[in-house]
């Protein structure tokens, strides 16, 4: 059994251990994603029922963050415990979930394109983050649309789902934006 869990954990799936730096990366960005996503985006949405607003900060976010701690799991930790946040401060707020699954399907699209093309290579970065938040904020539109809002055709969960994907895409700009700036300003050490 020894073996196995060794073998497990060494060859297929590398354990992430988390530091101060990581733990503060996802407790800082949770913070920053959430109360805004609490505060601003409701209002938004309530002007213009459109859903740029929420995907812009959570795939903002979710860049920074991985850009930050650069482990698997951390982009995931961070949907995880914003949503638990949105929970706290809005009970019915259901469409947390499609924000969930698309911070756990980023977290490993990150880890399968690699860390190394996503956020140290100008122009490769640029266009795999630019098309994974794009992707992911496509895929939690239509988990909002088809299971939260209960839309009733195809053709409106897809224009929803549509809508999800520009504001990821425009969520991703801001991303690659803000770690671009930050990466020649600051340098983070690494561990």
């Amino acid at each position: 059994m020894k073996g196995l869990v060794t073998l497990i954990s060494k060859k297929v799936l590398p354990m992430t251990f988390l530091n101060t730096r990581d733990v503060t990366a996802v407790a800082l960005c949770a913070a920053y994603w959430a109360i805004l996503n609490n505060s601003l985006a409701p209002i938004f949405w309530r002007l213009t029922r459109m859903p740029f607003l929420c995907d812009f900060l959570a795939f903002t976010t979710l860049i920074l963050v991985g850009w930050w701690a650069g482990k698997f799991g951390i982009i995931t930790l961070t949907g995880i415990l914003v949503t638990g946040l949105t929970f706290m401060l809005q009970p019915n707020a259901f469409q947390m979930f499609g924000f969930m699954v698309a911070s756990i399907l980023f977290d490993v699209a990150t880890r399968l394109v690699g860390y190394g093309n996503c956020f140290n290579k100008p122009l490769i970065s640029a266009l795999s983050l630019l098309s994974l938040s794009t992707v992911c904020g496509w895929i939690a539109g239509l988990f909002i649309g088809s299971l939260v809002m209960n839309l009733g055709s195809i053709l409106a969960i897809l224009t929803f789902s549509g809508l999800h994907a520009v504001g990821g895409f425009i969520g991703g700009v801001i991303g690659v934006i803000l770690v671009n700036a930050l990466r020649a300003r600051i340098t983070i050490p690494t561990v």
